[in-house]
C-alpha cells in the first residue's frame, strides 16, 4: 500500500523534446498549425455528416465517428507537446500522468476496434448488398459505435491500473506525455511481468482486430473479382481505399511501438515514432476521407450553398 501511495504524490518531469531556441519556436508553430488543422477537419467531417442527407449512410456515420474520437485523441497528447516545446521540462502531477494514459490508450484500442468495425461495414456492403441495409440498419449502427468506446476504455483499464501501482524511483519521463514505455523505465522494481500483462493487452486490442480486418477484405477481394466489369470492380474497390490508407497508418505505427515489451524501444525513438499516431494520423485522416471523395465533395458544395441562401435571405 505504500508504493501506491507514494506514486500518486509524487510528480513527474515530461522531458519533451531536447530542442533549443529558433528550433523549438518553429517545432511550436507547425504543431499548433498542424493541430489546428487536424481539429477543423474532423469537425467539417462530422458537420458535413449531420448536416447533408447525401452522407446520411453507414460509412460515413462510422467516419464520423472516427472524427469524433480523433478530436479527443488528437486533444489527449498535442497539448502537453506543445507545453513542453514553449517551457522545456514540464512537471505533471501522477494523477494527471495516469489519467492522460488512460485516456490516451483508451482511444486508441477504440480506435482499433472501430476501425474493424469499419471493415465490416464495407464487408457487409460489397458481399451482401441487398441485405446491407437491414444488417447495418441505424440501431446497428450505434450500438457498434457505442460498444467499441466501451470495449477500447475497459481494455485500457489494465495496463493503466498496473502501472499506476508500480513504484517509481526516477521522475523524468523522456516523453512529451505520460506512455507506457518510458513510464517502465523509470521503475525501481522489475516490471518484466506487468510489460507481458501490457503486450497481452494491447496485443489481443490491436492484433485480434488487425487479423479480423485482414479476413474481412480477403472475402471482400473474393467478392469483388467475381465482379463482372472492371468498372464495378474500380467503384468497388475506391469505397475502401480511404479505410485501407487508414489502418496502414495506424497499425504500422501501433505496431512499432507497441509489438514487444513497453520499454524496448530505445529512447528517442518511441518519441518520434508517436509524433505519427498522436499528430500526423490524426490531421491526415481527414483529407484520407475527403480526397477525391465527389460525395463528400458535393456535400460541400450544397451545405455551401445553403449557408449562402441563409446569409442573403435577409438582403
Amino acid at each position: 500500500m505504500d508504493h501506491v501511495n507514494h506514486t500518486w504524490t509524487q510528480t513527474f518531469i515530461l522531458a519533451g523534446f531536447n530542442s533549443s531556441g529558433m528550433l523549438r519556436h518553429l517545432a511550436f508553430t507547425g504543431t499548433l498549425c498542424i493541430y489546428l488543422l487536424t481539429l477543423a477537419g474532423n469537425l467539417v467531417i462530422i458537420v458535413l455528416v449531420k448536416a447533408d442527407s447525401g452522407l446520411s449512410t453507414p460509412m460515413y456515420f462510422f467516419i464520423s465517428v472516427l472524427s469524433f474520437l480523433e478530436l479527443w485523441y488528437v486533444s489527449t497528447t498535442v497539448p502537453t507537446l506543445l507545453h513542453t516545446l514553449l517551457h522545456g521540462c514540464s512537471p505533471i502531477s501522477s494523477a494527471l500522468c495516469f489519467t492522460q494514459l488512460y485516456v490516451f490508450h483508451s482511444l486508441g484500442m477504440s480506435e482499433c476496434y472501430l476501425l474493424c468495425v469499419m471493415a465490416l461495414d464495407r464487408y457487409l456492403a460489397i458481399c451482401h448488398p441487398l441485405h446491407y441495409h437491414a444488417l447495418m440498419s441505424r440501431q446497428v449502427q450505434q450500438w457498434l459505435a457505442r460498444a467499441t468506446w466501451m470495449a477500447g476504455f475497459s481494455a485500457a483499464l489494465v495496463p493503466t491500473s498496473l502501472t499506476a501501482t508500480v513504484q517509481y524511483c526516477l521522475k523524468e519521463v523522456a516523453h512529451y506525455f505520460c506512455d507506457l514505455a518510458p513510464l517502465m523505465r523509470l521503475a525501481c522494481v522489475d516490471t518484466g511481468w506487468h510489460s507481458q500483462v501490457h503486450g497481452a493487452v494491447i496485443g489481443v486490442a490491436t492484433g485480434c482486430n488487425f487479423v479480423l480486418i485482414l479476413g474481412l477484405y480477403g472475402g471482400i477481394l473474393r467478392a469483388v473479382w467475381k465482379l463482372p466489369s472492371a468498372a464495378s470492380r474500380a467503384k468497388a474497390f475506391s469505397t475502401c481505399s480511404s479505410h485501407v490508407s487508414v489502418v496502414a497508418l495506424f497499425y504500422a505505427s501501433a505496431f512499432t511501438v507497441y509489438v514487444g515489451s513497453p520499454g524496448s524501444q530505445a529512447e528517442g525513438t518511441d518519441k518520434l515514432i508517436a509524433l505519427v499516431y498522436t499528430l500526423l494520423t490524426p490531421f491526415l485522416n481527414p483529407i484520407i476521407y475527403t480526397l477525391r471523395n465527389k460525395d463528400v465533395k458535393e456535400a460541400v458544395r450544397r451545405v455551401s450553398d445553403r449557408i449562402r441562401t441563409i446569409w442573403r435571405g435577409p438582403l
